[in-house]
């Protein structure tokens, strides 16, 4: 459980230093297990396949990057994309591994390297394992972020949703195909400054945003929650131009 009470603790330092606003956000926020959202209940059956990370042996070192580096803005797309779509997600949402294994390759092929669309992922962790896999994720390379977290998403049934295995070992496994050391992954999931930058950006997206649930999309100035299909989310975009 020590994954759960330092979300709990640690979440409640960053509302008080941010004046106390989104402190609702403690409710039901610290589950070993994935916690539900009002769009992102637990699965009986969570979702499957999609991308993977080959193991390489060859795979060049992590280089170690200051805590500014690693709660950076992580995107997809071209930097010039007319629009901009920022997905508040969190690795142990259910909806939020529908969205990618059944929206999201079509939403890459058809928007993102069309060049129409770029999206910025926001950490928005429901629970302490998921916390934890976004410090993992974050202390990966800029460019194995995106395949990395598609790979969770993706396989929460390994490492999220197995009652059989231990969360944290399933999780250093697949860290450990991206690259990531034994070390590297302790220390990355221990990191304090960096869980805490990331609960903060959790808080900056209940106030800026009113995310009240994962998966939350902002189109613009709109902020639309709940998984959805790739027509939907593409009369959005177009919406948005």
């Amino acid at each position: 459980m020590k994954f759960d009470r330092r979300l709990m603790a640690m979440l409640a330092v960053v509302v008080v230093a941010l004046g106390g606003a989104g402190i609702w956000a403690l409710q039901g926020s610290a589950s070993l297990a994935p916690a539900a959202s009002a769009s992102s209940p637990i699965l009986a059956a969570p979702a499957t396949g999609g991308a993977t990370l080959a193991q390489s042996p060859a795979t060049p070192a992590i280089p170690q990057e200051g805590l500014a580096a690693r709660l950076s803005e992580r995107s997809l797309g071209r930097a010039n994309a007319p629009v901009t779509v920022i997905e508040y997600f969190s690795l142990t949402c259910g909806h939020c591994a529908a969205f990618h294994r059944d929206t999201m390759p079509q939403v890459k092929r058809d928007l993102i390297e069309t060049g129409r669309v770029r999206i910025v992922f926001r950490d928005f962790p429901l629970d302490g394992l998921g916390l934890a896999a976004a410090q993992v994720a974050r202390s990966l390379p800029a460019d194995r972020y995106e395949p990395f977290i598609s790979t969770l998403l993706t396989t929460q049934d390994r490492w999220a949703f197995n009652r059989n295995a231990d969360p944290r070992e399933e999780l250093y496994r697949l860290a450990a195909l991206a690259g990531m050391t034994r070390a590297q992954f302790d220390e990355a999931v221990n990191d304090q400054d960096l869980a805490r930058g990331i609960l903060e950006q959790r808080v900056a997206g209940q106030q800026q945003h009113n995310v009240t649930s994962t998966p939350t999309f902002v189109f613009g100035s709109r902020s639309v929650p709940g998984n959805m299909p790739f027509d939907r989310f593409a009369a959005l975009v177009a919406e948005t131009r």
